[in-house]
């Protein structure tokens, strides 16, 4: 297969994740507003409802499959995807792949839709960090056996309305706060993380998209940054499984 055809392949795939997200958090927004009969009861089960980012989950696995891994050493959900921490006791990811008792890859997946953006973006970069951090020192420490280096993957997919590109202003009331965040959005400030999650290597690879509402029906999205396009965190997912594999 050629780059452009699995180029074309690779985005066909995303589209469909994509589609799949707007189709899947309006379907239990809809839901469990007419359980309630209240409206923002369906914007908590949006937020809060699983499944919306299975078409990204199922994406990673078929790319892992591809790079030489059984379709039986990838794991999803909660239950068979839970590994060790070091400041808590387990961690439950969003995609695992262990081959030979050797953890190979580990990807978490996450969105941000509107209309609240403020306090969720801060938890979103929380959990990064938080994520990375514990993860890393595990493995330091030996928890997940072998010496080889996993490889770990963080996707963001953001919505794409006025209010995520509207600048945004900061508080300063004692120090000011670095040059890059004044006056960003969260469409930026998200770039800035996902940039800055991979200078500081906590993670090994980030993809970050964005993708307006009326995207249900046509899955379209659009990447900001072409150095944390899907398709260059597939190509570096893809080339961690196929060196481990082939060493395995």
């Amino acid at each position: 297969m050629s780059d452009a055809d699995f180029e074309a392949r690779l985005r066909a795939g995303v589209t469909a994740a994509v589609r799949h997200y707007w189709k899947t958090r309006s379907r239990q927004a809809k839901a469990q507003g007419a359980r309630a009969g209240q409206k923002d009861a369906g914007l908590r089960t949006a937020v809060t409802g699983g499944a919306q980012l299975d078409g990204f989950i199922k994406l990673i696995r078929d790319l892992l499959v591809e790079s030489g891994l059984a379709r039986a050493q990838v794991f999803l959900g909660r239950r068979d995807t839970v590994l060790p921490g070091f400041y808590r006791p387990t961690k439950a990811w969003d995609i695992v792949a262990v081959a030979d008792k050797k953890l190979v890859a580990c990807v978490e997946v996450k969105s941000h839709a509107g209309p609240s953006y403020g306090n969720n973006f801060n938890n979103r970069v929380e959990e990064a960090l938080g994520n990375a951090v514990d993860f890393w020192k595990a493995y330091e420490e030996g928890g997940f056996a072998s010496l080889d280096r996993p490889f770990l993957g963080y996707i963001m997919m953001l919505e794409d309305d006025a209010k995520s590109n509207a600048p945004v202003g900061v508080d300063e009331p004692h120090f000011a706060v670095r040059e890059e965040f004044r006056d960003s959005s969260y469409a930026r400030r998200y770039q800035l993380l996902c940039e800055k999650l991979l200078r500081e290597r906590l993670y090994d690879a980030a993809a970050f998209l964005m993708s307006a509402r009326d995207a249900v029906k046509t899955g379209h999205f659009r990447e900001p940054s072409t150095e944390l396009a899907f398709k260059i965190f597939a190509a570096n997912l893809m080339a961690r499984g196929y060196a481990l594999m082939k060493r395995g």
